[in-house]
């Protein structure tokens, strides 16, 4: 969900809804932690409509339909408040007393049952992990609560390291079967790893996706983050494969692979992931009809008990999906609730489906493992970077299996910007609040449990939505939302434990509009946020690109995004002509070029200054790093046409791409991200927002400056690619870690 800065909505309008909420509707809603209004700026603030707090309020179970509901609502919410001794889920944070404690009456006994079934009295000294707390006040009152203990904060990234961005699916090598493989994966964390020194590859969400034909080519809307798709197996990588007894079956599937690929890779086909998810679901099924040893049925066994009821469910929504189709509210009612009677029976009755896609999980998992050990075996301190989607499709597994904590009727998006002024209805059903508060955060655990169980890393896709997200009602356009409130603090509570139990890095996409103190916070507890190259600029000053001194050292600082135009797009303007092309530019193509060449020629000025063009260090380039001015040739006044480079025909396209990333690494940020295609010069995002059939979003091989199709053998052996990372091997080695402190240091 990637946006290029924070931004205002249009200063038109006095903020006020056409049905302005009572006071009393606002009060209840407050009180339920829906924003009755929100500052999209310092100066202006922005008052939600009656129907959207009462839409919102609807989906959080309170009747406000009438007044007269509303007046009851308030009233039994405010008693609930003033009597209740304890919130459902209280954090407390290693070393300290849980603030929600100072409200209890003296003299309250607390007896604390730990997750690893000790009991204890008082809060002090526990254990990590979410435990029992239990309160016995004076008066009789007792209250029972969830306990979240997390160490203060996550550990810094193991040094200073660069890594590697890429979509998988695009990554095609010679065995892959027309798409990125985990084969694929692990094949280039090793190269990267033990021949470049690279410390990470960062690829997009690997969540099961909703079948189709046509699946959502998108990683972003999946039916379940909580479980990986199989699509991604290296078929020839599971072991029975080999002890398949159809041994023709066998040839004719990997002669169809082999068309698919050379359909991509030769003839410009564009991937194609049913077709691809077609083969591979034929061979699987041969590969299940192979008995396991003795040692797999056993690590299968543990697999299955760890995953318990949560992978029941999943396979059981796969199995009925394919009798039933993938849309489950159309279902037969027996069938849309996964705990009926109906549905028990259908899952005996699929049986062989169900444990079909039980047996998928698990070889996915265990690839997905792989792939990690192979990274850290090749020498990456952090490995792979795992992604977690926002949100779940709304006809997905996790829709259906989850129902309760799904808040019904409603969709996240965003509020009007200056970037579009309609706002934004993204499809993904939000988790309510009050039901996770209620459950101790189980749904969010075992999500992040999963997902750290074979990543050294996690980047969370708009990190915003720990503390409030943008419900939007259904039937109603985006401006008709407002947001909703998290418990931001034992959200980020549990995600610092369960990133603590497994020795990973977190990583926050907080790009766009961020609300104050968010990004504060995140860095308190160690979270790393996401800094891109071209937005980086003194927003609240005189708007020119920040000196690479001025940066914050707590973040993965890149030259772009998968949502973003790649460098050599955005150096040569390319990406202006495509969006014309399209259609959408909202003002005459020389008024788009002129302030795209413009952008650049600051950019490239910058980097000339210090330097970097050249692979240079002078003082003109020491003053600029450390914000200084003056001797060194105006070296502050980055924004102005100097003596500098103002084109990129001047020093070459692929120069350019290198400086760009020896600027990343003058900064002091911790991790260094380097987009794979900026290797050989590909001009084409994987995603361009905005569009939906007018562009081939998510569905786009790797390719060079010409767009053809490059394989990961010709990755690796490009003497571009190595030219580029052998830059960031050098400076990263020579620099050590992260200098400076920046704008946001990432505090002791």
């Amino acid at each position: 969900m990637t946006q290029t800065r924070s931004a205002d909505i249009p200063a038109e309008g006095s903020g006020q809804p056409q049905d302005p909420p009572s006071d009393d509707l606002s009060r209840l809603a407050d009180l339920h932690g829906v924003a009755p209004s929100y500052r999209p700026s310092p100066d202006r603030t922005v008052t939600a409509s009656a129907t959207a707090l009462t839409r919102a309020l609807t989906a959080l179970g309170v009747d406000a339909s009438t007044p007269a509901a509303v007046a009851a609502a308030l009233d039994a919410r405010e008693r609930a408040l003033r009597e209740r001794l304890l919130p459902p889920t209280v954090v407390c944070w290693s070393g300290t007393e849980p603030p929600a404690l100072d409200a209890l009456p003296p003299g309250t006994r607390l007896t604390v049952t730990t997750e690893q079934g000790g009991t204890h009295e008082g809060t002090v000294r526990l254990p990590p992990g979410v435990h029992r707390l239990t309160a016995a006040a004076p008066d009789g009152r007792t209250a029972h609560s969830h306990l979240v203990v997390a160490p203060p904060r996550l550990p810094a990234p193991p040094g200073r390291t660069y890594g590697l961005l890429v979509q998988l699916y695009s990554l095609l090598s010679r065995r892959s079967w027309g798409m990125g493989d985990l084969g694929d994966l692990a094949a280039l964390a090793d190269w990267a790893g033990r021949s470049l020194g690279a410390g990470f590859v960062q690829v997009n969400p690997l969540h099961a996706a909703v079948p189709g034909p046509p699946t959502d080519p998108s990683p972003y809307r999946p039916s379940s983050r909580r479980f990986p798709d199989p699509v991604h197996l290296r078929v020839e990588d599971v072991p029975e494969f080999a002890r398949v007894e159809d041994r023709d079956r066998v040839a004719a599937l990997l002669e169809r692979a082999a068309r698919l690929r050379e359909g991509v890779l030769e003839k410009g086909a564009l991937i194609d992931r049913d077709a691809v998810w077609e083969a591979k679901r034929e061979a699987l099924e041969l590969v299940l009809e192979v008995p396991l040893d003795p040692g797999r049925q056993d690590a299968y066994a543990a697999f299955l008990a760890r995953e318990g009821q949560a992978l029941e469910d999943h396979a059981t929504w796969c199995a009925l999906a394919e009798a039933h189709g993938p849309h489950w509210r159309r279902w037969p009612a027996g069938l849309r609730d996964p705990r009926s009677a109906g549905t028990a029976r259908a899952r005996r009755d699929l049986a062989g489906r169900v444990d079909f896609h039980r047996r998928l999980a698990w070889l996915t998992d265990t690839q997905l493992t792989a792939a990690q050990r192979a990274a850290r075996e090749a020498g990456m301190p952090v490995g792979i970077v795992h992604d977690l989607a926002v949100g779940v499709h709304p006809d997905g597994a996790d829709a259906w299996a989850q129902q309760e904590y799904f808040a019904a009727g409603m969709s996240v998006g965003a509020p009007p910007d200056a970037f579009n002024a309609r706002g934004q209805d993204w499809g993904l059903p939000p988790w309510r609040p009050d039901r996770l508060a209620a459950s101790g955060y189980e749904p969010y655990r075992m999500l992040l449990r999963a997902l750290f169980g074979h990543a050294g890393a996690l980047r969370i896709d708009h990190v915003m939505g720990l503390f409030r997200l943008w419900w939007v009602p259904e039937g109603e356009p985006p401006t008709e939302g407002t947001y909703v409130r998290y418990d931001a603090e034992a959200m980020l509570a549990v995600l610092v434990l369960e990133a603590s139990r497994a020795g990973a890095v977190v990583i926050g996409e907080d790009l766009g509009t961020v609300e104050p103190g968010v990004r504060e916070r995140l860095r308190a507890r160690g979270v790393l946020g996401t800094s891109v190259l071209w937005f980086e600029r003194d927003w609240e000053g005189d708007g020119r690109p920040l000196p690479p001194g001025s940066w914050r050292a707590d973040c993965l600082a890149t030259a772009t995004t998968h949502d973003l135009p790649p460098t050599a797009a955005r150096l040569t303007g390319e990406h202006v002509e495509l969006r014309d092309r399209l259609g959408l530019s909202t003002r005459p193509l020389e008024e788009e070029r002129a302030e795209a060449a413009a952008d650049a020629a600051e950019w490239l000025e910058l980097l000339s200054r210090l330097g970097l063009t050249d692979g240079g260090d002078g003082e003109a380039g020491d003053a600029i790093e450390a914000g200084e001015a003056g001797e060194a040739g105006e070296a502050g006044e980055v924004g102005g046409i100097g003596e500098g480079v103002r084109e990129i025909g001047e020093i070459g396209e692929e120069a350019g791409i290198r400086a760009v990333h020896r600027f990343l690494l003058r900064t002091p940020a911790r991790m260094v991200g380097v987009w794979l295609p900026d290797g050989v010069g590909d001009r084409r995002p994987q995603n361009l927002p905005g569009t939906w059939d007018e562009y081939p979003n998510w569905r786009l091989p790797i390719a060079d400056a010409n767009g053809r199709p490059v394989t990961l053998e010709e990755l690796t052996a490009s003497p571009r690619v190595r030219a580029l990372l052998e830059v960031l091997r050098e400076d990263t080695a020579r620099s050590g870690p992260p200098h400076g402190t920046g704008r946001h240091d990432a505090g002791p």
